[in-house]
């Protein structure tokens, strides 16, 4: 078989082109390439591009690379027209929400692009009007020759644009209802789901579907369910991205995250032959056990045959032999002592016995993720004797309601009453939170006042657990105290305030928050920080982190994959009430957190049920029976 046949063959499930790139800066980096290429063609013959272009996280790297094309090459912009997907509505387009605002920060204000090339629905429209104002938007798009790329991204519903499903693949630029999902995951943005718009103009999935060429990203773990939907999945319009299994020039770039669910990512042994490495073989014997629903010790030479591993029989041994490795691999993750068991043999632990006890530093993006994440752990490390340090990397002030200030305020104006200083403040603070608009950024002062909250409910928590109060950092780093969902770019600040933080503790052991499915970002950021932080300790010579191992969990979006969790804690009944109480003591998230994602759960809910499911899924492949399970993957830096 040829390399062309074996790419076709494994791209059978597929019926959509698709592009993987190892990370999203590649994947921008690539289509920013092909946009400009095209401007470039279309001037040197004085012709005019016509974009179609999409707002949220996905494509603002892209547009971060058209800008230093623009910039540093010289390319010019002024032969571009462009359209927008959607807007939402109502809205002005000052409005720090609107897509007028996104775009002209993230692209138009630094490119020499005409201002009567630039099309945006607009969302201030009187509802009457919308209807006359759609079908001009579509007329114009025609009068321009058409769209020569249009961008997208996609919804965790399949939408693109704001086509929710239900939409034909007919429809044209309109006035829709948003989805409860797309206006969950909006939430973040509007500082609560009650400001989120329930409307919005899209270009319809018709005016998508005429497009010379369609380019769709994707980012992230929490993308690839549906893009494995989009792209092998049947045509249906509750999926409106399968409509674009017709166009004959769409291709889905994506980054390796994201694209984990499709079939020759995840099950490569159903497309054909492949090669079996360990951790390969790991995944398929799990896979194997999962979908027939019996334990791995249980499984047979036919059943491996029958669903495409019958190369993984002949190649390694007899399925009892792959059976009894798998068996053992997984048995070995399993420890209840995380921070090592003294006087043991701990050469098949994950880890060490020395030194006795340690130090471990847990880093915490947001004031509660260390309790949520890994309380259990937390608790388990104390108990043992450990020297436990937590540090909170960011002051997490946003998700901080506003009468949750108030609330403090009257306690402290009570108990200060003569206090004249206090009580302007408390006039000040009360006055401006009044005439609060929504989503509005909160003063310097009101983020300040945030921030003690979220601290001293960390504070709380650190004590219930057994964490001295002196061992618990505050760090506060900048690159997120903007007062808004959109962080800065983090910078050498942050990295020296992670660097002398390590350097003052020396930690053995580092917990950190591997979770970069995290919607909002953060914690994304906190661990290129982290990573950043250690890469340059170590080109300065520190010896201490020779012996250091570092161990991602994750948060509260997301769990490692079974086959990649190397360190496994059980947690019992009692642990878990424990775990519980140190989240309640976040009272601030409690009931009904700020940015709850798309699960309404409250935290201590949504981490019970993921350190239970974990805990059922060892007891399915036939190991012990426990109430739940933390899980870490290390770090090799």
């Amino acid at each position: 078989m040829t390399n062309r046949q074996e790419e076709i063959e494994a791209r059978k499930f597929e019926k959509i082109n698709t592009i993987i790139h190892q990370n999203s800066e590649e994947a921008s980096l690539f289509v920013a390439k092909e946009i400009a290429q095209l401007i470039k063609q279309r001037q040197k013959v004085g012709k005019k591009v016509v974009l179609g272009l999409a707002t949220g996280s996905t494509p603002t790297k892209m547009y971060e690379y058209l800008v230093r094309f623009h910039k540093e090459e010289g390319l010019s912009f002024n032969n571009v027209v462009t359209f927008n997907l959607d807007e939402y509505y109502p809205m002005q387009p000052d409005s720090i929400h609107s897509y007028v605002r996104f775009m002209n920060e993230h692209l138009f204000d630094h490119l020499d692009i005409k201002k009567e090339n630039i099309h945006i629905p607009d969302g201030a429209l009187p509802k009457e009007e919308v209807r006359s104002y759609c079908e001009r938007y579509e007329q114009k798009i025609k009068s321009f020759g058409g769209l020569d790329i249009q961008i997208l991204g996609i919804g965790r519903t399949g939408h693109i644009g704001f086509n929710e499903p239900g939409s034909t693949i007919s429809s044209k630029t309109r006035m829709v209802r948003l989805d409860r999902v797309t206006r969950l995951d909006a939430a973040s943005d509007f500082f609560g789901h009650e400001n989120v718009p329930t409307k919005a103009l899209t270009m319809g999935v018709g005016s998508i579907m005429d497009a010379k060429r369609i380019i769709l990203m994707a980012w992230g773990e929490g993308k690839s369910d549906i893009i494995r939907q989009a792209v092998e999945g049947e045509i249906k319009e509750s999926v409106p991205a399968t409509f674009l299994q017709r166009h004959d020039n769409c291709d889905f770039i994506l980054d390796e995250a994201s694209a984990s669910s499709l079939t020759r990512i995840n099950t490569p042994w159903l497309v054909g032959e492949c090669e079996w490495n360990d951790l390969r073989i790991k995944k398929a014997t799990i896979w194997l056990s999962h979908t027939l629903g019996k334990a791995i010790l249980k499984l047979t030479n036919e059943d491996y045959n029958e669903h495409g591993m019958g190369s993984m029989v002949a190649e390694k041994g007899s399925a009892e032999d792959i059976n009894l490795k798998v068996f053992n691999q997984l048995q070995r993750t399993i420890t209840g002592w995380p921070g090592g068991k003294p006087n043991a043999d701990d050469h098949n632990r994950p880890e060490r016995n020395t030194p006795f006890p340690k130090t471990s530093l847990i880093f915490s993006p947001h004031p509660d993720d260390d309790v949520i994440s890994m309380g259990g752990t937390l608790l388990r490390l104390v108990d043992q004797g450990h020297e436990v340090h937590v540090a909170y990397q960011t002051s997490g002030n946003i998700a901080v309601f506003d009468d949750e200030v108030i609330r403090f305020m009257d306690f402290a104006s009570d108990i200060q009453n003569e206090n004249k200083s206090l009580k302007q403040k408390y006039r000040e603070v009360r006055d401006f939170l009044n005439h609060k608009g929504a989503g509005e950024t909160d003063s310097l002062e009101v983020q300040h006042f945030k921030g003690l909250i979220r601290k001293g409910e960390a504070l709380s928590a650190c004590r219930y657990c057994g964490v001295k109060e002196e061992n618990a950092h505050f760090q506060n780093l900048p690159f997120y105290e903007t007062g808004t969902v959109k962080k800065k770019p983090y910078s050498e600040v942050d990295i020296n305030l992670t660097k002398d933080l390590l350097k003052k503790i020396r930690p053995h052991q580092i917990f950190a928050a591997g979770d970069l499915s995290d919607p909002h970002g953060t914690h994304r950021v906190c661990l290129q920080i982290i990573y950043k932080a250690l890469e340059q300790l170590k080109n300065e010579g520190a010896e201490w982190l020779k012996d250091c191992y570092v161990w991602l969990y994750r948060g509260a979006w997301q769990e490692w994959d079974i086959a990649d969790m190397e360190m496994t804690v059980p947690i019992g009944p009692k642990d878990m009430r424990r775990k519980k109480n140190a989240i309640f003591k976040h009272q601030s998230q409690k009931d009904s957190a700020m940015f709850p994602g798309s699960d309404e759960r409250e935290f201590w809910q949504r981490a019970e049920q993921r350190n239970q499911e974990t805990a059922k899924k060892y007891d399915a492949l036939g190991l012990a029976e426990y109430e739940a399970m933390e899980s870490f993957v290390r770090y090799h830096f």
